[in-house]
């Protein structure tokens, strides 16, 4: 499948590889194909940025070659190398009767060629899906190097030329909005911001993924999951934790998310020692306080 023919196709379609979009997912999902232009998807870590590229390489049956970024990330990293070890090997064995001139034309040939994740999703032959995760992680000058595959679906290399892309790939670009992306990168992109979703939307998520769940049950967990997101934390709980949550309480038989619950499965949540205290003094409480209420009004 090379891409979606209308809106409600995409949403349909990431539904059922278990991606639950709202409107503006769906409509730059279904635009990537159409237009064939990059989407940048900028939000908090853990809100489905890269979730979002693997359902479209789910829900498109395209295969997913992702680069993850890093600081220090350099072209022989992403884009391709050379195999020196092949090309001395190669200049050992033949320089002597064949002579200099033609070794060198010939160890700066494919076979002597590293691809990378952007090689690779440039030169393959079948339709992918490019995950570039989290760009803000890199410097400009790596940003700089990406526009040229960006904007014409080719790379550039000294030695071989120019390498189009036999096929055009839906590229997604993610960002935990660590740092400001430059705007040469902006302008070639489409734009999704992607934030924590509301109660109604995240117990749809979790119904999704833990249909077994008591409805109860779930709708309070979720309900924690935004109290404890409002704390001052250094990382507050993601989807997938939420539906991890979901699961684990589903494994333990809980009958209700009160204190003694949370105190006993907060881990699967939290992930910071200064979190952990915070969240069980400040949630903790809250849960013993309305427990305490309802026996009161029983």
């Amino acid at each position: 499948m090379s891409g979606f023919a209308t809106i409600e196709e995409a949403k349909d379609g990431l539904a059922e590889v278990g991606y639950l979009a709202d409107e503006p997912a769906a409509l730059v999902a279904f635009l990537a194909g159409r237009l064939g232009k990059p989407v940048l998807v900028e939000g908090p870590a853990g809100v489905g940025k890269t979730e979002l590229a693997k359902a479209l390489s789910r829900a498109t049956g395209r295969s997913l070659i992702r680069l993850q970024c890093y600081e220090g990330l350099d072209e022989a990293k992403a884009l391709y190398e050379w195999n020196y070890r092949k090309q001395l090997l190669r200049i050992q064995t033949e320089a002597r009767d064949t002579g200099w001139q033609e070794v060198k034309g010939d160890i700066f040939g494919e076979d002597f060629l590293l691809s990378r994740p952007l090689l690779t999703a440039i030169a393959t032959d079948e339709p992918v899906v490019l995950l570039i995760d989290e760009i803000d992680k890199t410097d400009q000058e790596f940003e700089a190097m990406l526009l040229e595959v960006l904007s014409d679906f080719q790379i550039s290399i000294p030695e071989l030329g120019v390498v189009e892309a036999r096929t055009h790939p839906l590229v997604v670009l993610t960002s935990n909005n660590s740092r400001e992306l430059t705007e040469a990168l902006k302008r070639r992109c489409l734009y999704l911001w992607l934030d924590y979703p509301s109660v109604e939307r995240e117990l749809e998520i979790v119904h999704l993924h833990a249909p077994e769940l008591d409805e109860k049950i779930a709708r309070k967990l979720v309900e924690v999951i935004h109290m404890v997101r409002a704390l001052d934390l250094k990382k507050p709980p993601s989807i997938a934790e939420s539906i991890d949550w979901a699961r684990a309480l589903l494994l333990l038989g809980a009958e209700d998310v009160d204190a003694g619950v949370l105190e006993k499965t907060m881990s699967i949540i939290v992930k910071h020692r200064t979190d952990l205290d915070l969240v069980a003094e400040r949630v903790g409480v809250k849960l013993d306080s309305s427990l305490l209420g309802a026996q009161r009004a029983g």
